[in-house]
């Protein structure tokens, strides 16, 4: 058991969420909301209207949770690269390009039951606009949920358990194929990269975990729109949607399929310093708890 993975992508995960949090809150309230029109427009109206903790809102719960989340991916990834070594048995070779990608999906899918009600939290608040001064000032609309707590015990109360895993399906469906292409293409890069060494540089490291991140991005966005669709509704109005399928096909139809990629631009912008600062951070310490800090890239096919 690689235990220092867990350790390693835990504290790569809650730096990562901290680097990326703004522009998520922005990527949200675009696939979300259709006041918000473009990621300019959006980020003045949210700093007009809401100060620079608009940006923040809802970011103490996921970071708990990504760190957590974090450690299962990283922690399950690893595992199951050694699981399929041992199964092929001793002198079969590194890890073939197809054992990167099944472990990535493995991690990706393991995460769900960790990140879906953290990450049902962080929508909810993310896509909450009325400001914190509206408890003040009585002429303001007010805000539903005061914090993190208060708003996973709203939902609790109003939704039951059940309701903080909703838009767990496209979630598992964005993440699952989105971090076997996620690790796929981090690990042909560094391999790349390398050239006759035994491992990339951390310049290389730092390219190939920010293209790796919006490769990810550029698969999962679509899965995404609709995940943070299923989890908007219904908080202030009747719910719109049945299910995923319905979800949809709702959406190409009264929207267009430009709609699953309106958020594209914005996830790729967040996506390359996030995944570049977790990979860094995730090699850095790997190295450190395994006493190897002198070689440290070690994410790759070894």
């Amino acid at each position: 058991m690689h235990i220092a993975d867990f350790v390693s992508g835990s504290f790569a995960g809650a730096c990562g969420v901290a680097v990326g949090y703004p522009l998520d809150t922005v990527k949200v309230r675009i696939q979300t909301q259709k006041q918000f029109t473009g990621i300019w427009q959006c980020a003045v109206a949210t700093l007009s209207k809401e100060g620079v903790h608009g940006f923040f809102k809802g970011m103490s719960l996921p970071v708990a949770t990504i760190s957590m989340t974090s450690s299962v991916v990283f922690g399950t990834y690893r595992n199951c690269l050694q699981c399929l070594s041992q199964a092929r048995g001793a002198g079969c070779g590194p890890n073939t390009k197809l054992d990167v990608f099944l472990s990535g999906l493995a991690g990706g899918v393991a995460q769900i039951s960790v990140m879906a009600p953290g990450d049902m939290v962080k929508v909810r608040l993310q896509c909450q606009t009325e400001s914190m001064r509206g408890r003040v000032n009585s002429n303001m609309p007010k805000p539903k949920y005061r914090g993190p707590v208060h708003c996973l015990l709203s939902i609790i109360k109003e939704e039951g358990v059940t309701g903080l895993y909703r838009g767990a399906i496209p979630l598992m469906l964005r993440d699952g194929p989105s971090f076997g292409t996620y690790f796929l293409t981090y690990t042909t890069i560094c391999e790349w990269l390398r050239g006759n060494d035994k491992r990339p540089s951390w310049g290389g490291v730092m390219l190939a975990g920010g293209l790796s991140g919006m490769v990810g991005w550029t698969l999962g966005t679509p899965m995404d729109v609709v995940k943070a669709r299923l989890q908007m509704d219904g908080m202030r109005e009747t719910k719109r949607y049945k299910g995923v399928r319905h979800c949809i096909t709702e959406t190409l139809r009264l929207e267009g399929v430009g709609v699953f990629y309106k958020s594209l631009g914005i996830n790729c912008l967040r996506a390359f310093p996030v995944n570049m600062v977790v990979f860094v951070t995730y090699e850095i310490l790997t190295g450190l708890l395994k006493a190897d800090c002198v070689d440290p890239p070690r994410l790759g096919l070894e």
